[in-house]
Parts: structure tokens; sequence; C-alpha cells
């Protein structure tokens, strides 16, 4: 972008040059071409500073229309250029005073430069002004907008690569750990390798149905689509059901008046409970106990998850921020830590 500013400042000030040499039969002095050149170059560094070059080109049509008299085209493209860059990269308070001041300024010169003052002349600058600052001032709203759908993009792809690795890492969780005791106990134990064979059918069942449903999100065809919603916490009994299967001791307590949640926290709580059991299937150890338990406040839902496992290092992950993240999304608040008896996740959510 500088680079083509350079070009156009180039351009604008060899035309505005020859302009001035074509303006009057005699050549023009030394002092009125650096007025003029000053008038246009400037707009190279309008990106870098743009209320600078604006008053320098301000002051070079003021004192070249001073002194130069019929002998200098004031036409002020550069002037135009200058109003529309502080616009559009400054705030509208810095433009106000910059189009104020100019106006002030340039209408003490046109009063005293001797002769009679042409009055619809110096209203169409005026407007042409306004129009320059308008058109910089929807720019900049432009590019504003422009920026914010770039970080809703940006943010919806970092929420659609937390719904997956949710998913991933406790249906792969389970299936590894219910093959693994499918194999150690397939001839000693042929009922439990059974058990853990179809635990491990189920949780690679479930986890195609919501990668399908979260992909599907991403179709842009005509074709049909799954529109099922996300789990809730009405599937959170078969949740613990498949933990308990999966080799983990978990207990499930509800307290308060049980009720239907917005999507949004109900998603949320959800995948903290599946997170959070998940994690201690994987990290606390093979005698592990955990406890879930919901409590629907009046106006705040709480949700606990603890165990008694083994806690290793304390390692903020993905799924941790994750977890941090779609708290905040919703209002509520997260804490992850170890305590006395194992390992603890609280989520109190707005309800």
């Amino acid at each position: 972008m500088r680079r083509v500013d350079f070009l156009l400042a180039a351009l604008m000030t060899g035309l505005t040059v020859a302009t001035l040499y074509g303006w009057s039969d005699s050549p023009p002095g030394v002092a009125l071409v650096v007025l003029a050149v000053l008038s246009v170059a400037p707009i190279a560094l309008r990106q870098m500073a743009p209320v600078l070059t604006m008053a320098v080109i301000v002051v070079a049509l003021a004192v070249a229309v001073r002194f130069g008299g019929e002998g200098f085209p004031s036409g002020g493209i550069g002037l135009l250029v200058a109003m529309f860059s502080v616009a559009m990269l400054r705030p509208r308070r810095v433009a106000a005073a910059c189009f104020a001041a100019t106006v002030v300024l340039m209408a003490f010169v046109w009063l005293s430069v001797p002769g009679e003052m042409v009055w619809s002349q110096v209203m169409q600058s005026g407007l042409v002004l306004i129009g320059a600052w308008a058109l910089g001032e929807a720019t900049r709203r432009w590019s504003r907008a422009a920026v914010a759908a770039e970080r809703a993009v940006a943010e919806e792809r970092v929420r659609i690569a937390r719904e997956l690795h949710d998913i991933v890492a406790h249906h792969m969780s389970v299936i590894t750990l219910q093959s693994g005791v499918a194999e150690f106990v397939v001839d000693s134990d042929p009922v439990t390798a059974r058990t853990a064979m179809a635990t491990v059918s189920d949780a690679g069942r479930d986890a195609m149905l919501e990668m399908r449903r979260l992909l599907n999100v991403l179709r842009v065809d005509g074709d049909a689509v799954d529109l099922r919603p996300q789990p809730g916490l009405d599937l959170l009994e078969e949740l613990v059901a498949r933990m308990r299967d999966a080799g983990l001791a978990v207990t499930l307590d509800v307290t308060g008046e049980r009720r239907a949640l917005p999507a949004g926290p109900d998603l949320c709580a959800y995948r903290t409970v599946q997170e959070a059991l998940t994690n201690v299937l994987k990290h606390a150890g093979p005698d592990a106990r955990a406890s879930v338990a919901l409590d629907y406040g009046p106006s705040v839902l709480t949700v606990r998850v603890q165990d008694d496992g083994v806690a290793g290092p304390f390692v903020v992950g993905h799924g941790i921020r994750g977890m941090h993240e779609r708290a905040a999304l919703y209002g509520g608040v997260l804490s992850v830590a170890p305590d006395v008896t194992g390992f603890s996740v609280v989520l109190r959510l707005p309800a």
C-alpha cells in the first residue's frame, strides 16, 4: 500500500507542477513550484502520519493562494486525499478538528486575497471537502466491519476445533481403554471382552454421529443435513453409564429443581463434564473414583466433578483451555485445580 501511495504522490505531483507551468504565460517562481509540490507530495506519507500530511498540504495551499494569487492552480486534490486519509485512519473528533482548522484557515486566506470572492466556488470547495471526509468515514466503518467479520470467522474456527477435540478426546479414550481390556481378557473372560467391545462399538458410533453433526454445520451445498441438537444435560446419565462401562467408578447426584437450559449453556455444561471425566479416565490412575454433582440453583447452575485419583503435574492443555473459553462465552466461571482429595472441576453458569 505504501508503494501505491508513493506512486500516486509522484503522479499527482507531476500533474500539479505541469498544470502550474501551463497556468500562466510567464514561468512560475521557484517558491511557487516548491509550494505546489508540498500541496500534493506529502500524501506519500498519508498512512504513517495522516494529520501531519494534511497540515503540510493545508499550509502549502494557504501560502500559495495568498501569495501566488491567480498564478496558482488551487484545485486542492492533495487536500481531498489528505482529508479522506484522516477520516479513515483517525477518530472522528480528529477528523472534525482537521476539517474545522482547514475551513478557518482557507476562509482567512480567501478573504485576504485581493479581488472579488466567488462564494459559489467557496461553497463548492467546502462541499467537496465534506464529501472526502464522509467517504473516509464510510471506508473506516467498512474496514472495521471487515475486521470484525474476520475475527468472528477465526473464533468460529477455534470453536469448531474445540468441539472436535472434545469429541475425539473423550470417545477415543474410551475406545483405547476398552479395546485394551478386551485384548487382555479375550481368552480368560470372554464375557468381559464382549462387553468391552460393545462399549468400543457404542463409543465409535457416538463419535461418528457427533462429528457428522458438527461437520454438517460446515456444508454449503443443498443436501439434507442432520439438524438434531447437540448433546445436553438430558444425556448426562448416558455419559456417566458409558464412563462406568469404560472402567471408571463414577456417581451422579442432582439437586435442585431440574429444568431445561438454553442450548448453549446446556452444551457447555455437558462438555465440561465430558472433558473432566475423560481427564479422570486418562490421568487419575486405574483405581480412581469420580463424582458428578449438578446443583440447579434459582439463578446459577453449579456443575462439580471431583475425583480421588493420583493427580499428576497440573498442566493447562487444550481441553482445560476449551472449558474456560466455553464458560466465559456463556457468562460462567470455571475453576480447575488439584484439591486435598484429588482433582476438582467446578463450573458455575447463569441459569
